[in-house]
């Protein structure tokens, strides 16, 4: 039986798709596309009018003001401001100490040196330069090349070595007296006749101690003496050794130096006047031994050297020359050190030349071991005890001046002195890690030059050497059961190499 046309009986039904239905029916192909194109068109003027609306509306409200209460502000948080230590009380400004050569231009304008301290005439056939390191305090470097040459030390044989890091600015002039690193280089040159040497920046003490031999050997210099800017020296004028005539400090020095030269004297490192204030040095000495610890920039470092020299068999040895003082303070008037004035007890007097003679006026000669000599003594006394008993330290002097501010190489000078002083810590623990301890006396203990570095920190104290012979203990187990570990595997392998050949 036939089925009616368009029957859907007994055939599955076909899904019909949009595709599909738009192909049958093409008109319905034309609607969709009008239509899907009013809809893009729809959509980019809707995008158009929405972005100039946004744009309108930011433009508008960045013009109107915005009400107090609906600010908010964006700035960051205020930063910290640096917090200061209090301001140091002012100290009163201090003066030159010796007027009378502020005053001159050359050394024919001071006072004569005593007579009986006066340099010899030639000079003595050895070489005896002294050098005298500065870093800052003016009036006592002044004060201490003054005593030498007034000791009688030859003026061209006084190096100043100024050592105050500020490069080339005191030989211009550049700092003020206020300033602690100041130094007057044409009072030094010019006036009192010594010389000057400048180093190329600050050195430490073991740093300027090396640049003294260093210079010595630049200058074939076998023997050189160098002595302490806070140290005077004084001719002793009450010395009368049985058979021989009065000396003073100088010539009394260059005798020490003639004995440390004889064949028999032995392997000289260093001659001491009154300790190391005033040194004599055997510059090849001080080179064998390597130098100065540079590791070790201040205190101990004198120690270490030392020490050293000794553990080479070298010589150091006391020596007497004269007077020579440790003061932290200055005379207000360095022409004391000159004796040319009346000062027992009076007031100053000066001795005018006859009314007919046109010159400047003379002064009147004072004698040896007279009572201003004694003056002079009990002034510098007095000055050593003061420095002694200080309670706030015996180098207050390097910390007293505060002034300089805006000249160049400027420091703060109670910072610069903290920076010294941790420094110095720094250098005694590196001494105490050189040779295990921190007292000086490293022979005595046992310690020799090849014991620098390797000895164990604290290797005195007893628990440190229980654990020591505990530790020693342990490794020797470890290796001995370790060798009975290797001749074990040795004869193991011995025994499969027999087994192969007779196999």
């Amino acid at each position: 039986m036939k089925r009616p046309p368009g029957s859907r009986e007994g055939r599955s039904e076909e899904p019909t798709s949009p595709s599909t239905t738009v192909l049958r029916y093409p008109s319905l192909m034309l609607l969709s596309q009008g239509r899907l194109r009013q809809t893009v068109f729809a959509l980019v003027i809707l995008s158009v009018l929405a972005s100039s609306f946004l744009f309108f509306k930011a433009d508008l409200f960045q013009k109107l003001p915005i009400p107090k209460q609906l600010q908010t502000t964006t700035e960051p948080p205020p930063k910290p401001t640096p917090l200061y230590k209090q301001s140091p009380e002012l100290r009163p400004e201090i003066t030159d100490n010796f007027p009378r050569a502020a005053k001159a231009n050359s050394s024919s304008a001071l006072p004569a040196i005593p007579p009986w301290n006066k340099p010899p005439e030639p000079h003595v056939q050895e070489k005896t330069p002294l050098f005298i390191g500065f870093t800052r305090n003016w009036r006592l470097l002044q004060q201490v090349v003054v005593s030498y040459i007034t000791a009688g030390w030859p003026p061209e044989d006084i190096y100043v070595v100024d050592n105050s890091g500020v490069m080339q600015s005191n030989e211009k002039g550049l700092l003020t007296l206020q300033n602690p690193f100041y130094l007057n280089y044409t009072r030094l040159t010019t006036v009192l006749g010594v010389k000057v040497l400048t180093t190329p920046t600050l050195l430490t003490f073991a740093q300027l101690q090396n640049f003294f031999t260093f210079t010595a050997l630049g200058k074939n210099w076998e023997h050189y003496f160098w002595a302490h800017m806070d140290s005077p020296a004084v001719s002793d004028e009450e010395f009368e050794e049985e058979g021989h005539a009065y000396q003073s400090l100088y010539l009394r020095a260059v005798t020490v130096m003639r004995e440390t030269m004889q064949p028999d004297y032995g392997l000289l490192a260093a001659r001491w006047f009154a300790y190391d204030r005033l040194s004599l040095v055997r510059t090849k000495a001080f080179v064998d031994v390597g130098g100065w610890d540079t590791l070790i920039p201040f205190y101990m470092t004198d120690c270490d050297m030392h020490e050293r020299l000794w553990m080479k068999k070298f010589i150091i040895e006391d020596a007497k020359a004269g007077l020579v003082y440790d003061v932290a303070s200055a005379i207000d008037d360095l022409e004391m050190f000159y004796r040319r004035k009346v000062q027992s007890g009076k007031r100053e007097e000066k001795v005018e030349a006859p009314p007919t003679e046109p010159a400047a006026p003379t002064e009147k000669a004072d004698g040896r071991n007279s009572p201003a000599y004694h003056d002079l003594l009990q002034k510098l006394d007095e000055m050593q005890r003061a420095k002694n008993e200080d309670k706030a330290g015996r180098n207050t002097w390097q910390s007293a001046q505060q002034g300089g501010q805006g000249e160049p190489f400027y420091r703060d000078g109670l910072g610069f002195e903290q920076g010294i002083s941790m420094t110095m810590n720094f250098g005694r623990d590196v001494f105490e890690a050189k040779w295990g301890r921190g007292p000086c006396n490293l022979r005595e203990v046992g310690l020799d030059e090849d014991d620098a570095w390797r000895v164990v920190p604290g290797w005195e104290k007893e628990d440190v050497q229980q654990k020591a012979k505990a530790d020693r203990e342990r490794e020797m187990q470890e290796r001995q059961k370790k060798e009975k570990q290797e001749r074990k595997k040795q004869l193991k392998t011995e025994k499969e190499k027999k087994k192969q050949v007779n196999g």
